[in-house]
Parts: structure tokens; sequence; C-alpha cells
């Protein structure tokens, strides 16, 4: 059996081979002057769309957003299309029932059906050119709903076929090649999101009305969660008498979970309160003639309580205020009956 060729060679590469391979093992090192340069350009060019806005335009569709009996539609491709989507979620967030995304190839294979003649469609591209939009503008119309322009090109087809044409001035993106859609897209995104925040200065819409659009973020919960939402109640709360000794109410003391006894007269009146803090004081001052006191004669009878109709945010405030922080607030309603402890555990579990 004879024996193996050696291998061969490759061939030589070729200059555009070797500029490829080097562009992509070797890219130029990123340095601090070319990013600055980079967000002072990008400043200029947003500038540019300040300067250059007409804010007629800009009036004239908020008021077409604000004055739609029916709902209001945003719809867009590529990068527009994501734009489209967050601008048509804010809306919603805002409280406009109606406020959705429609995309526009879904929308010609059936989901124009959520459109009618009462609605707004609010169409995104930068060149006005996208064929998806330009296929879908006649389906809408023919489902009667207002169609709104947002382009960036002048004299584009997609605004000479809507009923509102909203332009965004564009010097050009920030990519080298002037292709990327990286400035065009946060002019739409910074245009949209500011004619949402006109929209809820003019239907007044409250922080209560906000919040509760958002009730599992951190804003919605603070806005929206009362003390007897988040507090222990019932058979949860460490309760005790002042007569009781204080050797008889340690497992009490400790076994509920919140660092103190509520103490109480027989119609639940609160008295005061005595916390694991104050066993420790106590303990230090007396040592073993703790075991002869009741808990009435080392409560403290002027503590801080809450109202079970205040915002759990407000407990939170009220736990850390001077003089000292506390762990904990007794619930009390108005005949200082207690109906419930928050503590500073719970308001944290719940997100506040």
């Amino acid at each position: 059996m004879g024996s193996l060729a050696p291998p061969r060679s490759p061939p030589p590469a070729t200059a555009a081979q070797v500029g490829g391979s080097t562009h992509n093992k070797h890219p130029s090192p990123l340095c601090a002057d070319g990013l600055r340069r980079l967000f002072e350009a990008q400043q200029r060019h947003l500038n540019h769309f300040f300067d250059k806005l007409d804010f007629r335009q800009a009036l004239a569709f908020a008021q077409a957003l604000l004055d739609a009996p029916g709902g209001v539609f945003f719809s867009g491709v590529g990068k527009s299309g994501l734009i489209a989507r967050k601008l048509s979620q804010t809306l919603a967030s805002l409280g406009f029932a109606r406020a959705a995304f429609l995309p526009p190839v879904d929308a010609l294979h059936g989901d124009i059906g959520a459109l009618c003649s009462a609605d707004v469609l609010v169409l995104l591209s930068k060149s006005g050119s996208s064929d998806e939009l330009l296929r879908l503008v006649p389906c809408a119309r023919a489902k009667g709903a207002f169609l709104v322009s947002m382009t960036s090109v002048e004299g584009n087809r997609l605004a000479a076929l809507c009923d509102m044409n909203v332009h965004l001035p564009l010097e050009r993106e920030l990519c080298p090649f002037d292709l990327a859609p990286v400035t065009s897209t946060a002019i739409q995104m910074v245009f949209g999101d500011t004619i949402a925040v006109a929209l809820m200065a003019a239907r007044r819409l409250t922080k209560e009305q906000y919040a509760a659009n958002h009730p599992a973020g951190k804003i919605g919960k603070r806005l929206i969660f009362k003390v007897k939402d988040v507090m222990k109640k019932q058979e949860e709360l460490p309760i005790c008498k002042e007569g009781d000794l204080i050797i008889d109410q340690l497992m009490e003391l400790t076994s509920k979970g919140c660092g103190c006894l509520l103490v109480v007269d027989d119609e639940h009146h609160l008295i005061g309160i005595f916390t694991d803090g104050d066993l420790r004081r106590t303990l230090r001052d007396s040592g073993e003639a703790i075991f002869k006191l009741t808990v009435g004669e080392m409560c403290n009878r002027c503590p801080r309580t809450i109202n079970p109709d205040a915002m759990a945010v407000e407990a939170m405030q009220k736990m850390e205020s001077p003089p000292s922080a506390v762990q904990f607030l007794p619930v009390v309603d108005d005949q200082n009956i207690v109906i419930g402890i928050v503590t500073l555990h719970g308001l944290v579990s719940a997100g506040l």
C-alpha cells in the first residue's frame, strides 16, 4: 500500500479575503473620544428634529387621537413596527381602551377585522414606501378608519394615501452608511411618547387612574394598596392583656413573627405595645425580676398606629419617621380597637 500524499497547501488568500478576515478578527478598538463624538452627532441629529418639527402637525395629530370616537391602532414593519407596538402599549396603559398594535401582514389575513369606521390607524414608516403598509391602506380605508402616516421622507407614497401625515424631520441616520434606523426610530419614539404625555394632561389622568392600569408594578402598588390589603389580622395577631405576666407571653411574642405584643383591654382597645427590644432592655435592667412583671408595667402606652384605610406607603413612611424607625404599626379603627398589624417585612414582601 502506497503512502498518503502530503496535504496540499491552501491557495493564497485574495486581498478581499485578507481584508475581510482582518476586519473580523481585529476590530477597531473602542475609545471614549470616539463614543463622545457619536453621542454628540446623535444629539445634533435629534436637535435637527426638534428645530424642524411642525408643531401644527403635532397638535393636529394629538387632537385626532384625543377625539377618536373608537380605538387607536398603530402599525409598522421592521424597527418602525417595534416602535408602533410600544406606542400602542403606552396609550393602552394611559386608559385608551382600544389602543393596540395591528401587524400589517396579519391584518391582511384577517386581523383587520378589529378595525372599524370609528378608529384611527397610525402607520409608521421612515420612507413611506413599505409595501406591507401600502397594501394595508386601501383595506383600512374600506373599513372607514381615519388614516395617519408618520414618515420622515418628503413626498412619499404613504403620506399621499392617508388622511393626515406627520412629517418627522430626519437629518440623517447616525449609522456611518446612513442606513441602519437608529436616529429615525429614536425620533419616532420621542415624538410618540411626547404626544402620549400631552394626552395624559388633556385627559386629566390622575395618579390613581394611572396606577389602576399598573397594578403589578411598584407605582401601582404604592398608589393602590391600602393598609388593610397588607396587614396581618385575626389569629395572626400577637395579642395579650396588660395584666399578663411576661413569662406567660413569651411564646406569643416570638411565634407570630411580628416582634411585639399588642396589649389590649377586654373590648380589644389598644393599650400599648411591648417589643422584643423592650424585653431585652428590661431583662438587662431588672434581671430575674422581669418574670414577676406584667406586660402592662413594661409596655409603651403611646405607640404609633395607623388606620386600615390609610395607604400602605403611608404606613412605611410612618415607620421610617423620626425619632427612630420601627418595624411594625398596630392597625386600629376610629374607636382605637385593634384590627390588625402591618410590618415592614410585610410591606417589602408586597413590593412596596
